[in-house]
């Protein structure tokens, strides 16, 4: 009976290290899975197989959840999924008139500039909002707010990175 329960805390112990190795080179190393890093052979160390479902499989492998609906753009042109992400809040302001002006003004000046970059002004109230592109990470928008500041220096000091629903290609 305690030879069992040593047995299982060396178990136990062995698979959180794996698991702690992992994690660590898994955020050296961004581009393989978990699971091709468990199933890594290591020197000196012990071996850990996975083996895992093909539906699991099918879905770790893409970047979006197969249980996200897919959306057609309304051109038809492009699909993709909704999610939740981040983006880029360039303007915000509760002046009912000249906020709206402003919000309209700015999104024409980014989208000339930045084509590829979705912009959307919308009113909450008391607030016209403008948002700018649809990123996955923090470290894309992070990326992009930069470049935004860099073209126009005078939108730099209120905008900031906000977490939102983003449309990402499918």
């Amino acid at each position: 009976m305690k030879v069992q329960l040593i047995v299982k805390l060396i178990l136990l112990t062995l698979f959180c290290q794996v698991l702690s190795v992992a994690a660590q080179q898994s955020a050296t190393s961004a581009s393989k899975s978990i699971l091709e890093e468990l199933n890594m052979p290591r020197r000196g160390q012990g071996s850990v197989i996975v083996y895992e479902d093909e539906a699991i499989k099918g879905i770790l492998a893409k970047p979006n959840s197969a249980n996200l609906p897919v959306y057609t753009s309304e051109d038809g042109a492009t699909q993709y999924v909704k999610m939740r992400g981040f983006k880029i809040q360039v303007f915000s302001g509760n002046n009912q008139r000249k906020s709206k002006d402003e919000a309209y003004s700015k999104q024409r000046l980014i989208n000339d500039r930045f084509e590829d970059i979705e912009t959307v002004v919308y009113f909450k109230s008391p607030r016209w909002i403008l948002r700018a592109g649809n990123f996955r990470t923090r470290e894309e928008a992070d990326v992009m707010l930069k470049e935004i500041a860099k073209q126009f220096p005078s939108f730099g000091k209120e905008m900031y990175i906000v977490s939102d629903t983003v449309k990402i290609p499918y």
